[in-house]
């Protein structure tokens, strides 16, 4: 294995295993949910995602293959974390509505409310008074 690709797999190594720590640090200490979601959507799937890069150099480097496994836990990893943080922060948005749960006090303060008369994009009962009930009475 060359120098050049050893030293690209221990920075790819410290770089990951650096994002994983502080994004596990994160979800452990931060106080409040929507600041807990950071650690591991950002900087965790960063770190994982260098990890996951360094072990193809290293095979490449070593075995002269190219693994495609690597590649896919990546894509998959990038494409369900967003997705998943996205499905967590609404169900916390929609449970502090609703006064199910209450959050200790939190770094950044209570999120702000959407412009105008709007809401958050989470679930919300239909109303029984709207129009079209009534008209057809």
């Amino acid at each position: 294995m060359s120098v050049i690709a050893d030293i690209v797999v221990v920075v790819l190594l410290l770089f990951g295993a650096g994002f994983a720590l502080i994004g596990s640090w994160g979800l452990v200490r931060l106080p409040s949910t929507m600041e807990r979601l950071h650690g591991p959507t950002k900087a965790t799937t960063l770190g994982l995602g260098a990890l996951l890069v360094a072990s193809v150099v290293y095979f490449q480097a070593r075995l002269g293959v190219w693994t495609a496994h690597e590649l896919l836990i990546s894509l998959f990893l990038f494409i369900t974390a967003p997705i998943s943080a996205n499905m967590i922060a609404k169900v916390h948005l929609h449970r502090v509505r609703i006064g199910a749960i209450s959050e200790p006090d939190s770094i950044a303060g209570p999120p702000p409310r959407p412009s105008g008369e709007g809401e958050w994009a989470t679930f919300e009962t239909p109303r029984r008074d709207t129009p079209a009930s009534t008209a057809n009475s």
